[in-house]
């Protein structure tokens, strides 16, 4: 039974060695996709420190993959040394991805007042043309999220591309797509789209947050049954004498 035992904790082991590998190359997805999307919307926020958790998830991706060769190797090897450096660099990662955990929340709460505190100078700063970041930033915006000023499309009249205009118009990118011939005019309200850009852009910043936050707990606790399958083998290779290797079959004396 005992014997049963350890050897499903290596073939567990040595199969969650593999999810890690795999494990690895979504963290760094995930990461890189946030920092993709963020460079979308980088203009709505100031703090810089709101792509820790992106940085940190990469980087634990990356140590994925070396965790889940040390402990492929450690397993099949049956090296003490491996298996014990395996755990504590396990543990270390765990500790990393809760505090990913910790720093997603926290970032989240902040992203609302983050893109309060700056959307409103963002439209101030836009000036039509595809050179300007922030009025390239603002079109991409209004497009990809279907929306159009900051509460409603009216709040471009209170900007200063709209006063200097003055042609009772809004960006071409406030239209809605199955309108044709759409010039931005106020005096077709209906060819625009009805809803703010604020209140979506806080709501698609949160929900790449939550990625983050997802991604993490769910390859955290992955790596508690592998630092647990390791601890098994090493309990009972230390106190089985008839301890079974995993690839040959032998007994360890």
């Amino acid at each position: 039974m005992g014997q049963c035992g350890i050897t499903s904790s290596k073939t567990v082991l040595v199969f969650l060695n593999l999810i890690f590998w795999a494990a690895a190359g979504i963290l760094c997805y995930v990461g890189a996709y946030v920092f993709i999307t963020y460079d979308d919307y980088d203009h709505f926020f100031e703090d810089v420190y709101t792509l820790i958790p992106a940085v940190t998830i990469i980087a634990v991706g990356g140590l994925l993959f070396i965790i889940g060769l040390i402990g492929c190797c450690a397993t099949i090897r049956e090296s003490r040394c491996g298996l014990i450096t395996f755990v504590i660099i396990l543990l270390l990662v765990f500790v990393t991805e809760v505090a990913v955990v910790v720093l997603g929340y926290i970032y989240r709460s902040k992203v609302e007042d983050e893109v309060n505190h700056s959307i409103q100078k963002v439209y101030n700063e836009y000036n039509g043309t595809n050179a300007d970041a922030s009025s390239r930033a603002i079109d991409y915006v209004q497009r990809q999220l279907h929306c159009c000023g900051i509460h409603t499309y009216s709040d471009w009249m209170n900007t200063r591309w709209f006063n200097e205009f003055q042609n009772n118009s809004v960006p071409v990118s406030c239209c809605k797509p199955n309108v044709s011939n759409c010039t931005g005019s106020l005096a077709r309200p209906g060819d625009l789209y009805p809803e703010g850009c604020e209140a979506l852009v806080v709501k698609k910043l949160k929900e790449i947050m939550m990625y983050v936050i997802w991604a993490a707990l769910t390859f955290a606790a992955i790596q508690v049954f592998g630092m647990l399958s390791a601890c098994v083998v090493l309990c009972r290779r230390s106190r089985d004498p008839a301890y079974e290797l995993l690839m040959t079959g032998g007994t360890y004396a």
